[in-house]
């Protein structure tokens, strides 16, 4: 039997998803790239069971109440995962959450949703950049859950499928 590959992301409240979700779907059909779920990765690619993921996310959201950041930024890079995205402080809840659900990689945690996924020159990302940026000057984004995700690098994006959700503060 393969190993499922699994991810723990923190997913922004239904409003947040709906209008980071239409802008994804903006920059897909400017760029001809790929549509996906916003989300916030706490957890990337382990094959970590199932009942084990969802055990620590039930955990990790007890202890966390919902919260409210503000985007730091917008910033591009040239990482297929990371072309175009929101960027926010390390803050508290943030740094708490990734601490409790992945303490190995606490020193590289760069907390960011990402917008756009693809192999795209920077030339061409950089208008949307700055248009972004003036967009969304000042927005904050609100989590309100934990997911347990079936994705990895090597799934499909269009095969990424949420398992469990789990509520902050319950």
């Amino acid at each position: 039997m393969a190993l499922e590959i699994r991810s723990l992301w923190l997913m922004p409240c239904p409003e947040d998803e709906a209008f980071l979700a239409s802008l994804i779907g903006e920059l897909a059909a400017r760029f001809g790239t790929p549509n996906f779920a916003p989300h916030l990765t706490l957890r990337g690619d382990t094959n970590a069971a199932f009942e084990q993921l969802h055990d620590d996310a039930r955990a990790a959201a007890a202890a966390m109440q919902p919260f409210t950041e503000p985007i730091t930024g917008i910033e591009t890079t040239q990482a297929f995962f990371r072309a175009f995205y929101l960027r926010f402080a390390a803050s508290v809840p943030l740094f708490g959450l990734k601490r409790r659900l992945d303490p190995q990689e606490t020193e590289r945690f760069m907390p960011h949703v990402s917008l756009l996924y693809g192999n795209l020159p920077e030339r061409v990302k950089a208008p949307a950049s700055v248009e972004f940026g003036q967009r969304l000057a000042g927005r904050r984004i609100s989590f309100d859950r934990i997911c347990v995700v079936r994705s990895g690098q090597d799934i499909p994006i269009a095969d990424w499928t949420i398992q469990a959700s789990v509520a902050l503060g319950r």
